[in-house]
Parts: structure tokens; sequence; C-alpha cells
């Protein structure tokens, strides 16, 4: 590594204090660089799940872009409802972010936007309650990616808001992020919470997506790990090229529990290549849960991963795989691999 490399082309995440203002939150509710041309002519739907293309061309028919294909969803249906929403349920590595951001952009709207369910949450912690509403009120589309049950005060939080401006005529699209263990699969996620979120549901049409993870359908299962002169000559080149991060494991672990889920987007702002020494596995659920959201942002902004110590697909053990919060890990373990192979 060279010095010039160490004075302008290394950072360390665990040294950066982001703040994001709500106007700043607000300018980035749209989809991340990774699905900033997504359309539904680009998703590509697997022949073998016939669900997907199903699914898309539902979705075509909510945002007024094309008409159900004859023995279509609503095939028996004369005059079918129309909901204001559309939910996406399935397994991850379906596209069901593709297929949104996709809405997104082929929706005719005036006002619209895109986030992560955290990123609604923390507009709502910074600007409060009835000022969110009054800035969404009149919006044509609001697009909400990993709806989150981790806590029903935020999920409360979120159908109170989604059900005040359904009322007002603003049409909604989710994803969903439902623990398996905890609700059970093909179910709208919000169903057996308590009674107001219960009626939200039937404001969204649910649509399930089956298939397998795309990011496996060509790549190894595990994450790449590099010794130490191999991670000192990826992230002297990544510092030469751009801009890459360089912390230990333990270090990044530690700094995420001072800044809030919503600001990691901006942790990362600028890097074009994240380094993490001396990986090891999780012994505490809420770290763990916090690292999911941080490759979240990482992946949607197609940062690739150099690390070393115990491979990243290997960070969360078989007591947390085993729990509620299966389906994040899973997800999460797949983009980890994908990043590192990058």
């Amino acid at each position: 590594m060279t010095a010039s490399a160490a004075r302008t082309g290394i950072v360390h995440l665990a040294e950066r204090t982001p703040q994001l203002a709500g106007a700043e939150m607000v300018a980035a509710l749209v989809p991340p660089p990774q699905f900033a041309d997504a359309t539904f002519d680009t998703y590509r739907a697997d022949p073998e799940f016939p669900s997907q293309q199903e699914a898309k061309d539902l979705l075509r028919a909510f945002c007024g872009a094309g008409q159900l294909a004859k023995g279509g969803f609503f095939r028996k249906a004369k005059r079918p409802e129309v909901k204001p929403g559309v939910y996406l349920d399935g397994g991850f590595g379906v596209g069901k972010t593709h297929l949104l951001a996709s809405i997104y952009h082929a929706m005719p709207a005036r006002r619209k936007y895109f986030g992560s369910f955290i990123e609604y949450t923390a507009l709502v912690g910074a600007m409060g309650y009835q000022n969110t509403v009054e800035l969404f009120r009149g919006a044509d589309l609001l697009c909400i990616d990993e709806f989150e049950l981790d806590d029903p005060g935020d999920t409360m939080v979120m159908t109170r808001l989604l059900a005040e401006l359904v009322s007002s005529g603003t049409r909604l699209a989710a994803t969903s992020n439902t623990p398996p263990n905890a609700l059970g699969e093909g179910r709208f996620a919000a169903q057996d919470f308590l009674r107001e979120i219960h009626a939200m549901a039937s404001s969204f049409q649910t649509i399930r997506i089956d298939g397998t993870d795309y990011r496996h359908r060509a790549v190894d299962g595990h994450a790449a790990v590099l010794s130490a002169p191999q991670y000192e000559a990826a992230i002297a080149d990544a510092a030469a090229a751009g801009t890459a991060s360089d912390d230990t494991f333990a270090q990044l672990i530690a700094h995420l529990a001072k800044v809030h889920p919503s600001r990691y987007i901006r942790l990362i702002e600028g890097i074009t290549a994240v380094g993490l020494r001396e990986v090891e596995p999780f012994t505490d659920q809420s770290a763990a849960l916090r690292f999911v959201a941080f490759i979240d942002r990482v992946y949607d902004a197609e940062l690739p991963i150099r690390a070393t110590g115990v491979s990243l697909d290997l960070v969360f053990p078989d007591e947390m795989l085993s729990g509620g919060y299966r389906k994040k890990y899973l997800r999460a373990i797949s983009r980890l691999v994908a990043s590192t192979l990058a």
C-alpha cells in the first residue's frame, strides 16, 4: 500500500458520524443505483416458476402499463376489485425489489417515492408523524421495500401512515420481509398483528412470487476470503482506483450500534469498495440484525467487499439461522456471497 493511497484513497467507516436532515432523507427516496433503470422488460422471469411471469403481468396492469394475460390471476372475476396497493411476498433473490422499482418507473405519477421501511420510519422520527403525513399527502405512489416486522411500534406507525395516505388516494406497493418461523410465508405479513394492522391488509393485493435466489444461479455458495497479503493488495488497488474503506469487523459492528440504520447509506457515501479485517461470527442478535441492514445498503450501492477471517456466509450461527429472523440472515448471506465475488 502506498503512502498516497493511505492518505487519500482509504477511509475508516468506524470514524464516520453521518448526519441526515429530513429534506435529505426525502430527496433520497428513489430506487437505489442498482435499480435506477429497472423495468418490467428487464425482469427475466424464470420459466420454471410461473408465478414470476404472472406477478410481472399483474404489476403491469397495476401500473396501467398492460393488460392481464388470458387465464391470469383474475381469470374468474368479471369485474375484479382493484385495491390501492400490491404486496409482493416471496423468498429472497426472486426479484421483488426489481419489480418494485419497475412499478416506480412505470407508474405515470407526478409525485412518487421509493424507500425501505427503515427509511420511512426514520423520516417519521426526524420530522414527526403529522409532518410526515402532510409531506406525503397527495402523493400518487409510495413504494416500500422490505416491510419490517421487527419492531411492533414502527410497524404500527407505518400502518397508521399508510392508512391515512390510502384514504386520500395514494397507491402503495411493498415487498415483504416476513420472518417465516414467526408468521409463515405466503400470507400478508401484518395479518397476525393488532386489529389496525389487520384492517390495513385489506388495502393490499398479495402477490406471491416463487423461485430460487438468482444470485446463486451462477456463483459458488461461499463468500470469498482473502489472506492478509491478498487483502492489503486488494485494498491498495481499490484505493488507487477510488476510495476504499478499511476497518476491523469488530470496530465496524461496534460503530453500527451508534449510527441509525437510516444513515448507513450515508456511512458508505463515496466508497467504491468495503474492506473488513478479522471477520468473526456473531454472538449478539441485535448486532447481527444491524449488520444485515448495513449489507442491504452496501449491496444496493453495488459495492464489492474484501474480507479476511471467517467467511462472511458463516457469520450467523446456527441458533440465529433457526430463529425468527432466518429469512433476513439468508438474504444477507446471499448478498454477502455475491458482493465478495464481485
